[in-house]
């Protein structure tokens, strides 16, 4: 069973950054396909980023030159680093496991950029 913990959401200041982290079990992160993913109230969820087991990314385009998604194997960790962030970035920040129709989830991180 794959569980995916998200942590390091919170409260920043328009044009702050965050380091969001993913740990993940009952998958190997240089094996699988991960994401991130984000949804703000009243929206749908949206894709943000991906990495393959390869290490190729794909950034949506919100996301490019702002936001940069990384792994560490030896960890099994995914991460999201987030600069100069906006209010229009307020959302819950979901970790990916495998796709987003098949994959897993994890339960969510919150971040909120307000001044």
């Amino acid at each position: 069973q794959v569980r995916l913990v998200e942590s390091g959401g919170g409260l920043v200041q328009p044009g702050g950054s965050l380091n969001l982290s993913c740990a993940v079990s009952g998958a190997t992160v240089s094996s699988a396909f991960m994401g991130w993913y984000r949804q703000a109230p009243g929206k749908q969820r949206e894709l943000i980023t991906t990495i393959t087991p390869s290490g190729i990314t794909h950034y949506e385009n919100f996301a490019k030159g702002r936001f940069t998604i990384s792994r560490d194997d030896a960890t099994n960790m995914v991460f999201l680093q987030l600069n100069n962030l906006n209010p229009e970035d307020t959302a819950v920040y979901f970790c990916n496991a495998g796709g987003h129709a098949y994959g897993a989830w994890g339960q969510g991180t919150q971040v909120t950029v307000s001044s």
